[in-house]
């Protein structure tokens, strides 16, 4: 179209590449200046300038390739089955099979592989591999990560990570070094490159052989089921390596992409892969929440076909949320000298942990008005000064998870969307990030997930039957001021039904674990246990809250999150273990105050 601008013309290229490259038609590109994240069918990539800057115009182009390489080559349930529980092993676990598909991509096609270098880069700028001086500073997923591409696709260690990675050079190679030569053999087969992977880990001594499930044969069936259906994929990989290479699209060839385009979508009618991308609801790294999980926590969807993770700002239109917001703010205006009063006690306290110390007993600096009397009687003495000294702030994230049922409505749900108004604003002053969230069902006692058991022949103990709406009211990067509005929402009738608070957390938790600060705080406040009268009905009684419990546990024993809950009404000390429950609703926002800042004073 002739009013269409670069930028847009180099998104329909975009997406048309990358679903060809994945084999799916319905997939989608969008902008983000956010991480960028697959959810399901959608990509979100970088945005790059409106006049096309080279470098930026990889970057989205590599993470779209990556993204629809995962789509293409990765089975999500297969990569669950046996991945480690340890969070270490863990994220090898993830990164090894993120570079399994990415190397298939590599290997085949030029561009692509210049595109994931510049994908590459970006993902290496915030990671400390390249800031580390000492073996103990190396993560080492991303030093086993790089040391693999190298074997799989030649291509050297990018330099900023180079000195860091050649820290666990030695140590690595000489305990997996045949283990990388037997995955290069694998890279069609994610099964099998699975199991060795889990032998390297044993190997580089990350697990253990007795903490890793061995597969019962409904296992291994399952698995040959999985192979089968991947077959028609896998199988003739290397046939549409040679066939498809000649139309592989230089850095700027937009004809070339279409090509590619044209080409593989005519393939793509024969090689459905079923709804494998509708599981991703996560950025790429954690993967979907509830498969970070120990094999015996027993729980699982019917589906997570009709689940759904949504701004706010999309479940309503603009002049509603206006009017929302004034509804919020007239309930704000009577409790102004309390919210400021709230919001300069926790701004001190914060402060006062950034504030600058002093060394005393100088030979120099700044003289030291204590010492007057000494300098007065002996001007030559030494010792007289004192030097400021910065003291360490860790960077820090606090994600605010708010339950969104029903029996939060009226004045609970208020006081929670005043509070989170006033967290918001005091920690961005602060120059914390703050991350709002929001958890609750599409639908009262069972949505669509419920109608898909009852046509399937309501099998017996289905798991959660109903369909998961999380709402993301602020994003960690995003400022106050552009989701200021969206914290109304909370007062929308209608908005409020079920809660199902374990998957709501795993989804909050992981949403951290892809952040980059040191310091992680989740504070839930809910007021009581998940309750989903479709999902009780049909399975287990408790199946909800030992979901919960197990998930709790998990966090607080294993997770770097820091986790704190505060009940309303109801008795949540019972569930956390850093708790407190409120009789009062008025009592909210002072205790949210004085629990997140014992969390910051924590060592």
């Amino acid at each position: 179209m002739a009013d269409e601008s670069p930028l847009d013309r180099f998104k329909s290229v975009l997406t048309g590449a990358s679903r060809a490259i994945a084999h799916e038609p319905e997939l989608e590109v969008a902008w983000t200046a956010d991480t960028p994240a697959t959810n399901g069918k959608n990509l979100r990539v970088p945005m790059p300038g409106r006049a096309l800057p080279r470098e930026q115009a990889m970057e989205a182009r590599g993470f779209a390739d990556s993204f629809a390489l995962r789509l293409r080559h990765h089975n999500e349930a297969l990569h669950a089955r046996n991945a480690p529980s340890e969070a270490v092993a863990r994220a090898c676990y993830d990164t090894v099979e993120q570079v399994r598909y990415e190397a298939l991509g590599s290997n085949a096609y030029q561009g692509m592989r210049r595109n994931l270098d510049a994908a590459q880069a970006v993902r290496l700028a915030g990671d400390p591999v390249t800031r580390a001086s000492r073996p103990d500073e190396v993560p080492m997923q991303a030093a086993l990560g790089l040391l693999l591409r190298e074997h799989l696709t030649g291509q050297p260690v990018p330099e900023a990570a180079r000195d860091g990675v050649d820290l666990l050079r030695g140590w690595i190679e000489e305990r997996a070094g045949d283990d990388f030569e037997a995955l290069a053999l694998s890279l069609d087969d994610q099964q099998a490159f699975q199991h060795l992977a889990l032998d390297m880990l044993q190997h580089l001594e990350l697990t253990r052989a007795d903490e890793l499930e061995p597969d019962t044969a409904e296992d291994q069936d399952q698995d040959s089921e999985d192979q089968d259906e991947e077959q028609p994929d896998q199988g003739d990989s290397q046939d549409q390596a040679s066939s498809e290479a000649a139309a592989e699209p230089s850095e700027g060839d937009e004809e070339g992409e279409d090509q590619v385009e044209r080409q593989m979508e005519d393939e793509s009618a024969e090689a459905e892969e079923g709804d494998e991308g509708e599981e991703g609801m996560l950025p790429t790294r954690p993967n979907r929440p509830w498969t970070e999980l120990p094999a015996n926590f027993n729980y699982k969807p019917y589906t997570e076909k009709f689940d759904e993770v949504v701004g706010a700002g999309e479940l309503c239109d603009e002049e509603e949320l206006t009017r929302l917001r004034a509804y919020l703010d007239a309930q704000l205006k009577g409790l102004q000298g309390v919210v400021t009063k709230l919001a300069n006690r926790l701004q001190r306290r914060l402060m006062a942990q950034q504030n600058r110390s002093w060394d005393f007993d100088q030979e120099e600096g700044l003289l030291d008005a204590a010492r007057l009397a000494r300098v007065v009687i002996s001007p030559g003495h030494s010792l007289s000064y004192k030097i400021e000294r910065d003291v360490e702030f860790k960077d820090t994230i606090v994600t605010l998870l708010i339950d969104n049922s029903g029996s939060m409505r009226g004045r609970p749900i208020s006081i929670a969307a005043i509070s989170a108004d006033v967290l918001a604003r005091t920690l961005e002053r602060c120059g914390v990030k703050t991350e709002i969230l929001g958890f609750t069902t599409r639908a009262w006692k069972g949505g669509q997930s419920r109608e898909a058991w009852l046509a399937g022949g309501k099998p017996a103990n289905p798991g959660r039957l109903n369909d998961l709406r999380h709402i993301v009211y602020k994003k960690a990067d995003e400022p106050y001021r552009h989701a200021r509005k969206h914290l109304g929402l909370m007062m929308r009738e209608g908005l409020l039904k079920e809660n199902i608070d374990g998957e709501a957390l795993l989804w909050a938790h992981a949403r951290m674990l892809a952040r980059p600060e040191d310091r992680r705080i989740l504070m839930v406040i809910s007021d009581g246990a998940p309750v989903d009268d479709s999902t009780l009905s049909v399975n287990n009684a408790g199946y909800l809250e030992q979901h919960l419990r197990k998930v709790i546990d998990w966090i607080e024993k294993q997770s770097p999150v820091q986790l704190v809950a505060i009940g309303i009404g109801h008795d949540v000390t019972r569930y956390y273990r850093r708790a407190v429950t409120i009789m009062d609703v008025e009592q909210l926002g002072g205790t949210m105050i004085e629990q997140l800042a014992g969390l910051f004073e924590d060592e």
